[in-house]
């Protein structure tokens, strides 16, 4: 269950920096192509926006950050866009097609078999021919080789001398070289590695991969419904570990392409313990690799010799409760050391370590958080990063020196910043938003002082009867130690003398901020344009309030999450428009979790509720995710049972609407099952919608239906008739 940087609800800031020609960029929601924006840079001195004619047509201008004037440009084009021009008529660029770092050469993936093009050719040149497919196809530094996995081996292509070359030869069902588990996939290396499990080194001679053997795990079994006939039903079988499961055993290798001979760094096979994300020093003569235990408190980083496979530690980070990977460590080109982003203390900060594990230099010390490392500049000594400031629910920009001096701020403000910075790093221009203004663009110089407004954006005139109104709060928690973000949305036409039922939008799992200070837009959702308030309000333990939010999660998921949001429902019951008896909640994954437990655990608090591909019980869900915050069922049993929407099935006596894809192979739709189960035995009332052959999300014709039912179960529930507004 990755953080919805894992479902689009985790919303962080965009840092887009063209310096050197190079784009770098964080994440966040882009503005509409029918928006004016900020492109990038043509020098340190001139700039690219995208804005309007006099006839509102789209156009592109080169404007002089100096004097203000600008002359229209044509659109300019993506790597991917200028390479597609150059293949043979009738070929085109697919979503898993590949091109070369250097943009010189691309390999086209048709019919299981690879194909290779480079500038000046005049066809495709057919480079492998058998019936498997090739997988994860990743081009070296130079462009010079291709490495990908078939049949869960691993091989590279030697593009210069026209030779395939097999790395591994063990791979079966169980046992994967280069292609990662599906735990692996889902809870440490992320959905966007699509099971890739190797990196190449920066001078393209050596691979380092993991080894995984999954002959322990147990499989979980899934009954598809799509076979050839579509009558008799086939088995999906997936090695998927529960808690307190055997994991797969994972080693990490490191081939030399020359001898195609693999060397295995040494460390404990037997020891049960979670390997991942490795980085090269510059010079390839080293790889650093992490290494977290299997109770997840204790994380290692090792700086192994792929020539030997000794290692020595060069890192470490304990904490009593979790510790995580880290994704986004920041390699020296010039090879003095990394920058990592870490815990050491309660909140996260920047730190700057040589290859010997001695730090350089503490970047920051904030007592807020730093939520991304976005650019580097070794010449000049610069490191650029977000973070929120003191408002949690913010998102600016920042600059530092390598030596942890010259601190600057660099977007000002409250909301949600993102910034493009000249070439020689003279000149921000910061694009904003907030909750209360669409925000404008604004240019400063390279103290931060503000130059100019470039463009400030339509702000309408509210008009109640066409727009929303979303209100920023703070609620604070019953026990006084926090002050809980959260967003209120009033309806069209709102009138405080009436009554409105509530709905309440969440996902809610550890880490996972829902509510940020950016603009909701001008349109009305469809709760709004059907006379239903929404609510959004971050628990404790959602990372606005660093680790010391987020510990009280440990050993006690479902929890702080139900007492908090409960705290926020005897705010709203004050507030003379809300009737308590139409309180509502919705959600999907862990968001169907929290649904299940405020309808059941919380059930004093919310009379109705959706529930989508919902956790239901953790012992259900996998080992990796549900370990770090919940350790096993045998160590924590009482905190599993007290984390179960099952224990409190008997409690249920508003309206439950539970969906889930019988496909699922991440929320299995056992935990949907097994709720049902128990609310029977309860005798309890309750609605269940099934997806055939959707897995965790619902799609297509079928997300729609169940959108379609959410909306109907809302007015059918809280205005009792579906011609309420009439």
């Amino acid at each position: 269950m990755n953080k919805i940087t894992k479902a689009g609800i985790i919303i962080s800031l965009l840092l887009v920096l063209y310096i050197g020609g190079k784009q770098v960029s964080a994440q966040m929601p882009l503005r509409s192509q029918s928006q004016v924006a900020i492109l990038g840079w043509t020098d340190d001195t001139h700039y690219l926006i995208r804005t309007f004619d006099a006839d509102k047509n789209p156009v592109i201008q080169n404007v002089s950050i100096k004097t203000g004037k600008g002359i229209t440009v044509p659109p300019s084009k993506t790597g991917r866009e200028l390479f597609m021009e150059l293949l043979p008529a009738g070929i085109t660029l697919e979503q898993n097609d590949v091109i070369s770092p250097d943009n010189y050469s691309a390999v086209l993936i048709k019919e299981n078999d690879l194909y290779y093009f480079k500038k000046g050719d005049k066809e495709l040149r057919k480079i492998t021919g058998d019936n498997s497919p090739e997988v994860n196809v990743r081009f070296s530094q130079d462009g010079s080789k291709i490495a990908y996995t078939k049949l869960k081996d691993l091989y590279v292509y030697d593009l210069v001398n026209d030779k395939e070359i097999r790395l591994t030869t063990d791979a079966s069902d169980r046992i994967y070289n280069g292609y990662s588990s599906w735990v692996y996939m889902e809870e440490i290396l992320g959905r966007p590695s699509r099971y890739a499990a190797f990196w190449w080194s920066p001078d393209g001679s050596k691979i380092a991969y993991l080894r995984t053997d999954e002959a322990e795990v147990p499989l979980f079994t899934l009954n598809r419904l799509d076979e050839a006939d579509g009558i008799h039903g086939t088995l999906e079988q997936v090695p998927y570990p529960k808690p307190g499961d055997p994991n797969p055993k994972v080693k990490m290798g490191i081939a030399d392409i020359a001898t195609a001979k693999t060397v295995w760094v040494k460390t404990d096979y037997t020891v049960d313990q979670y390997i991942a994300w490795p980085f090269w020093t510059p010079d390839s003569r080293n790889i650093a690799i992490q290494i977290v235990n299997r109770d997840q408190n204790n994380l290692q980083i090792i700086l192994a010799d792929p020539g030997t496979g000794d290692y020595r530690q060069i890192y470490e980070e304990s904490r009593k409760t979790w510790v995580e990977f880290r994704e986004d460590i920041h390699v020296m080109k010039n090879g003095t050391g990394f920058i990592i982003r870490s815990y050491k203390t309660d909140w996260e900060n920047l730190y700057y370590c040589n290859w010997n594990g001695m730090l350089i230099a503490q970047l920051t010390d904030f007592d807020f958080r730093v939520n991304s490392i976005s650019h580097v500049d070794e010449d000049l000594g610069l490191v650029y990063f977000t973070a929120t400031g003191p408002e949690s629910t913010d998102n600016h920009a920042f600059r530092v020196g390598l030596d942890g001096k010259n601190l600057l701020q660099i977007t000002k403000g409250e909301g949600t910043h993102s910034i493009s910075i000249s070439p020689k790093g003279s000149y921000f221009i910061d694009t904003w938003t907030s909750i209360s203004s669409p925000g404008s663009i604004i240019a400063y110089d390279k103290k931060g002082k503000q130059l100019k407004e470039i463009h400030k954006f339509d702000h309408p005139a509210y008009d109640p009867a066409k727009n929303a109104k979303p209100e920023f709060l703070k609620i604070p928690t019953s026990d006084g130690l926090f002050k809980m973000p959260a967003i209120i949305t009033y309806p069209l036409n709102f009138d405080p003398s009436k009554k409105y039922p509530v709905v309440f939008t969440v996902y809610g799992g550890p880490d996972s901020k829902y509510v940020s200070n950016r603009w909701q837009g001008s349109n009305p959702s469809w709760y709004a344009q059907n006379g239903i308030i929404t609510f959004s309000v971050d628990h404790r333990g959602s990372g606005h309030f660093g680790k010391i939010g987020l510990d009280y999660m440990y050993r006690c998921l479902g929890k702080w999450e139900i007492l908090d949001y409960a705290d926020a429902v005897r705010w709203l019951r004050e507030k003379p428009f809300i009737d308590s008896t139409r309180t509502g909640i919705t959600g999907g994954s862990y968001g169907g979790y929290m649904t299940c437990l405020a309808l059941t655990k919380g059930a004093d608090y919310w009379t109705h509720g959706f529930a989508q591909y919902s956790v239901t019980d953790y012992r259900l869900y996998d080992n990796v995710y549900t370990e770090r915050f919940m350790d096993t069922p045998q160590d924590n049993p009482d905190g599993y049972k007290d984390g179960s929407a099952l224990t409190f099935a008997k409690n249920l006596k508003g309206k439950l609407y539970l969906t889930h894809g019988d496909m699922d192979d991440n929320v299995h739709m056992q935990n949907s099952i097994w709720l049902i189960s128990k609310l029977q035995d309860e005798g309890k009332s309750f609605q269940f919608m099934l997806y055939p052959d959707n897995r965790h999300g619902v799609r297509g014709f079928k997300g729609s239906h169940e959108q379609s039912e959410r909306n109907k179960f809302w007015l059918e529930n809280f205005f009792r008739t579906l011609n309420h507004l009439l």
